[in-house]
């Protein structure tokens, strides 16, 4: 804050008759460093777990849509938008370690059991789900997205999923009042 202070007075009283801003070249330098530093601690930091989230999104995506297609009394998955919704929950740094793993981990054992589960048809992803479950780990997992899938579609629109209240209006129910104004996470 003093250092703001003192630049903005220097910069005063070094701009010339033509207007322009004259900056000595330490000046320079430590303003351009602040500057980078304060972009720096805005920017998102990306781990190793993001990257492995956003390597299997594709593959929770069509399991989230294979569990709640489009057609049915409740919204799918793809129009409430809720791997958003997942993504941005269990990336959060108050989530569970344990349980954002176990959905990253899931899913990378789901590719490994099919590699080519994305191009496979709704039947072939049936059978294929079906056999997952068997295990009980593939059960706990598609228990989970199931549990993760129904938090997005029936959260308040807020939280990015459950989008224009069609999971409220599927069930003919709306949220509490009042609303929330923003994401409770956002200042934990």
């Amino acid at each position: 804050m003093v250092y703001v202070k003192y630049m903005k007075l220097k910069r005063e009283a070094m701009i010339g008759l033509t207007g322009v801003v004259m900056l000595k070249r330490r000046d320079f330098i430590v303003s351009t460093l602040l500057f980078g530093v304060g972009i720096s601690l805005k920017a998102k930091h990306t781990d190793g777990l993001e990257k492995s989230f956003l390597e299997v999104k594709e593959v929770i995506s069509a399991v989230q849509a294979h569990m709640f297609p489009e057609g049915n009394i409740l919204p799918s998955a793809k129009e409430t938008r809720v791997i958003e919704f997942v993504y941005e929950t269990i990336m959060h740094p108050s989530y569970d370690k344990d349980i954002r793993n176990f959905v990253i981990k899931g899913a990378q054992n789901l590719i490994k059991r099919e590699k080519f589960f994305l191009t496979l048809s709704s039947q072939e992803r049936e059978k294929v789900l079906r056999s997952y479950e068997e295990s009980s780990y593939g059960s706990a997992w598609l228990s989970r997205i199931m549990t993760l899938t129904m938090e997005g579609i029936f959260s308040d629109p807020v939280y990015g999923a459950n989008r224009a209240e069609l999971g409220w209006k599927s069930i003919d129910s709306y949220g509490g009042y009042p609303r929330a104004k923003g994401r409770y996470l956002e200042n934990v």
